[in-house]
């Protein structure tokens, strides 16, 4: 696993072999390993969360390399970028192929990547985030100020925000409850809280997702025979392929009446895209779905 791997090149390089963009100055972000000197203008970037790359995409800056979900998936189509490396997986980042693109600023998550650290460190500067679990825009202004984009990064959740609000107005949604269901398996539907990306950005639209005992806030299993318990005035189901109706799943199919409305909504952003372009897409989603209800 590349994981695991013992590297022999992983000494911190020197000026001369330094990736372009170096030699601009540095500055300090403090992060969840203690304070980091960066590049001020990082060139040569590498994300190993789905919300540094989105977050440094949405910035204008395309990562040379990224760990990925899964070896098969590779980068999200959504986010509209070609080059982009992939280096293992989000679990499992491989550092050899880190060390080969010769970053000049290495994005991480303590609470996924801690004992990668001194070695990630050792190629290049290195800034963990505390974890990658929501509240996701924490984490957004942490990456705007690795990346030397601290104004910027808030800009995108100023504007993220406010078109929340825009929407809670027009459509006027107070009262109406909606729950996001994401398929697991055959046995397991999970269901998404407030505390998450998608929940958070359902209820700050202004819908009400019901409540129940999360999981830190961010989701709750239910099996498919108690799926009456997800009932809600919207019901989203993360697919795959949300054209394919085949992928709701037959516990709410076999229940249409209590389940007026179900729309089928895309996992690669509405779960596993977390950051501002991820964001706008699920308001994009969110918008289109009230306006066909209304």
């Amino acid at each position: 696993m590349g994981a695991t791997l013992a590297l022999a090149g992983c000494a911190p390089t020197s000026q001369a072999d330094a990736p372009s963009g170096t030699a601009a100055g540095t500055h300090p972000v403090e992060h969840a390993r203690g304070t980091a000197e960066v590049p001020a203008a990082p060139q040569r970037v590498v994300a190993l969360e789905p919300v540094e790359l989105d977050t440094a995409v949405a910035l204008g800056i395309t990562p040379v390399g990224a760990a990925v979900a899964s070896n098969v998936a590779g980068v999200p189509d959504y986010l509209g970028v070609n080059g982009v490396q992939p280096v293992g997986t989000v679990p499992e980042p491989d550092l050899e192929a880190i060390a080969a693109l010769k970053p000049d600023l290495i994005l991480g998550t303590e609470a996924r990547h801690s004992k990668l650290y001194e070695q990630l460190s050792a190629i290049a500067p290195t800034v963990f985030m505390q974890t990658q679990a929501d509240p996701w825009q924490e984490n957004v202004l942490l990456i705007g100020a690795a990346l030397g984009q601290p104004d910027d990064a808030k800009a995108l959740l100023d504007g993220f925000n406010e078109r929340c609000d825009r929407i809670a107005e027009e459509f006027d949604v107070h009262g109406k409850t909606v729950n996001l269901i994401r398929p697991r398996d055959e046995t397991t539907l999970s269901l998404y809280g407030p505390t998450s990306f998608a929940g958070s950005a359902l209820e700050c639209a202004g819908l009400t997702i019901p409540a129940r005992e999360w999981e830190d806030g961010l989701q709750a299993d239910l099996s498919p025979e108690n799926i009456l318990d997800a009932t809600a005035d919207y019901v989203l189901v993360t697919s795959a392929d949300p054209a394919d109706d085949a992928t709701i799943p037959p516990a709410i199919t076999q229940n249409r009446s209590a389940f007026p409305s179900v729309t089928l909504v895309d996992t690669s952003y509405w779960v596993s895209g977390v950051g501002p372009k991820g964001g706008d897409l699920v308001l994009d989603e969110i918008e289109a779905i009230l306006e066909t209800e209304r």
